[in-house]
């Protein structure tokens, strides 16, 4: 049974530049569109290449752009932390990135049907990819349904985190210990309990917010790329409408300079450290998206000539550049923010030093104590380190410094970023209430960009090697978006926000990592390098510098199984923690996950590396019980499965055309994405059904 030709979208066209589906002529010479053998459903398409860039720049800008590269580069060295990501970049990140991108729009598969495409003992790697793109979807659908609550709340003056809430008319003792916003997340959006193992109470509020994430997402995927690549126009390009606007109000604020000064300062001697190695290779890693199948996803659905070399250099830089501009935006404001509260703090000691009974004259300020909006923070603090320090400990007990680089340095990590320090600073806004509106809905539009590449990440390997679900395309959106968030129940608990951070540090890292090094080794050294730049080459018409086959084989598979051993390393010789808020020390304290938590850990990760070996005894052993004892059988499969996606020998059936004999049934090896007379014989490999799965080894 022939897998058909690349379909037209809505306007008759696949990408702009790009053939039609008329001009993907069948061997034939009739232009029309056939479908399917058998009522198979014939394959999406982007309906142009800005739709298909916008998808791709969506689903690696996330989030992450947002809060943890800012958080990584405020913590290891700032200048010197860009500096070593853009190395890491380069000579990882986007080979990488360009390998996936290339074996996707080559073999036109989702991530299942790639790697058994170059060998059937490697489609455990596919597998691997989905449930591990799975696992990421549950959770991170729970911080769009935290945006979701925070936008709604946003829609109040003043906004309910700007001051503290008062009971039997008194203030709340947990929110004056701490500050509104702390309270307002802890308390009122996560109402979260103090460790891990108070499990079962649910959160009513935050279901509604998941459920209403989950609706968001299966309406938009319901219909494939046709939908969702529609609503990447906005969900891709509103988030820089709203950083931009960020940028020039933060740029005007007090005390931004000094934060992004802060931001480019390098402190070059934080390279001596491997953590921050790690965690800048990591920051690469998950930037790009590489390892969920998300990108093998998105570029199976493009026609043959598609530059996807331009593509890899275009969306990691753009990738690059979000990351410094949300970079720039979140230190602009934590830069006012941090100037706020130190010149609150020179306030607070000018009304402490104008109490007080005497003061010395050689201790006596050169500026005005009783005009404290006169005095700037640097006289202050030149009085303070000069003089301070002198004045009688009993009279100077709550005199204390005032440093703005004390208040930068208070670095938050992942959400707290977002949900208390960036709102603290928000309530310090003029008509603070529109600009937490329009930060959220950026958020929110962030995390559905890259929850829509996730899912199809899903979705796409799933189709693409099952038939039957393929057929029934809104059925199966629809019941993983009813399975997702049946699971996600779980993090909706009191105890949720504790489950988000376990499946965010641990059930998603070690498995990508493992399942990029696969893919690094399967292509540069069980394909073969020079096979796969061949394979390009005839796809692209020109042949990519020979320098990517030393980093595929490596720099990059090194690089990789360095950031395995060091994370594998990091866990073996530090149990795993994690920080919960305390209501009764109102303060976030480190916790060692308990024992049964360990175990589900180690499930998790487990369960998403176990497809890669279980897919390679499969195929070993289904090969041996198809022939036998016969000798060299399993070596004969291996070969006739084992081809090139440009492979154009002829069809062994003499008098028949390719077409034809495939609607006879012949047997024969399976036929590859591209023919070497170009574009108008395009058409994808020919599949054969065996109880409703492809075993093509495409």
């Amino acid at each position: 049974m022939e897998k058909s030709p690349l379909p037209n979208d809505e306007n008759g066209t696949v990408m702009t530049g790009g053939p039609s589906v008329a001009q993907l002529l069948q061997p034939n010479g009739d232009a029309s569109p056939r479908e399917g053998g058998l009522g198979e459903p014939s394959r999406d398409a982007w309906s142009s290449k800005l739709q298909y860039l916008l998808a791709q720049v969506g689903f690696s800008v996330g989030l992450g752009n947002v809060w943890r590269f800012p958080y990584l580069c405020h913590q290891n060295g700032g200048g010197a932390f860009l500096l070593l990501y853009v190395l890491l970049l380069v000579v990882v990140g986007v080979p990488l990135f360009f390998l996936e991108l290339a074996a996707g729009q080559c073999i036109r598969q989702g991530s299942i049907g790639v790697w058994k495409h170059i060998s059937p003992k490697l489609a455990g790697i596919g597998y691997s990819s989905c449930v591990v793109c799975f696992f990421v979807a549950l959770y991170y659908n729970v911080i769009i349904g935290w945006s979701l609550f925070y936008l709604g709340s946003s829609f109040q003056y003043p906004l309910p985190w700007e001051d503290c809430p008062e009971a039997n008319n008194n203030t709340v003792k947990e929110c004056t210990d701490s500050s509104p916003t702390t309270y307002f997340w802890f308390r009122k959006a996560l109402d979260i309990t103090d460790s891990i193992d108070e499990t079962g109470e649910m959160n009513t509020i935050m279901t509604i917010c998941l459920l209403a994430a989950w609706t968001i997402v299966c309406l938009a995927m319901i219909k494939g790329i046709k939908s969702s690549g529609k609503v990447m126009y906005f969900s891709s390009l509103f988030p820089y409408v709203v950083l931009l606007c960020f940028l020039i109000r933060g740029l005007l604020l007090d005390g931004a300079s000094e934060g992004i000064a802060y931001m480019f300062y390098p402190k070059l001697s934080i390279w001596g450290e491997v953590q921050v190695w790690r965690q800048a290779a990591t920051q690469v890693f998950f930037a790009l998206g590489l390892g969920f199948g998300s990108v093998i996803a998105y570029s199976s659905y493009n026609p043959p000539n598609n530059n996807c070399h331009r593509d890899a250099l275009m969306v990691s830089t753009i990738n690059f550049l979000t990351s410094v501009l949300a970079s720039l935006v979140v230190f602009a404001v934590l830069g006012f923010r941090a100037k706020t509260i130190a010149m609150e703090c020179v306030t607070r000691n000018l009304g402490l030093l104008s109490e007080l009974t005497f003061l010395d004259t050689r201790w006596s300020p050169m500026f005005n104590i009783s005009d404290p909006d006169s005095v700037s923070l640097e006289e202050y603090r030149a009085w303070f380190q000069h003089s301070g320090t002198n004045i009688d400990i009993q009279e100077q007990k709550n005199i204390t410094d005032c440093s703005l680089e004390d208040e930068m340095n208070k670095g938050v990590e992942g959400t707290g970023l977002a949900f208390i320090v960036f709102t603290e600073a928000m309530t310090l806004f003029p008509a603070s209430p529109f600009w937490s509106a329009l930060f959220f809905l950026m958020l929110l539009n962030l995390g559905l960009s890259t929850m829509f590449g996730t899912m199809q990440g899903i979705l796409t390997p799933l189709m693409d090697n099952f038939k039957k679900l393929a057929r029934h395309k809104t059925m199966l959106t629809v019941c993983s978006c009813v399975v997702g968030f049946l699971i996600g129940l779980l993090f909706t608990q009191r105890c949720g926000n504790y489950f988000v951070t376990m499946f965010d540090d641990y059930s998603a890292t070690l498995p990508l990592i493992i399942v990029v090094v696969f893919e690094a080794f399967s292509v540069s050294w069980v394909y073969g390098a020079d096979r796969f730049l061949d394979d390009i080459e005839k796809m692209l018409k020109w042949r990519p510098p020979i320098l990517y086959k030393y980093l595929w084989q490596y720099v990059c598979l090194l690089a990789m199984i360095g950031l395995l051993g060091a994370s594998l390393l990091r866990m073996c010789f530090k149990r795993p923690t994690y920080t919960s808020w305390n209501q009764n020390l109102v303060s976030e304290v480190s916790l060692e996950y308990p024992g049964w938590a360990l175990a589900v850990l180690a499930v998790l990760i487990v369960f998403a590396t176990l497809p890669v070996p279980v897919g390679y005894v499969h195929s070993l052993l289904k090969a041996r019980l198809s022939h036998g004892p016969q000798g060299g059988g399993e070596m004969d499969v291996e070969r006739e499965q084992y081809t090139k996606c440009n492979t154009t020998e002829p069809d062994s059936t003499p008098g028949l055309t390719p077409l034809e004999e495939d609607e006879d049934g012949a047997d024969g090896p399976p036929r590859n994405s591209f023919l070497q007379s170009g574009e108008e014989n395009y058409r994808l490999l020919p599949q054969e059904a065996e109880d409703g799965e492809d075993t093509t080894g495409v």
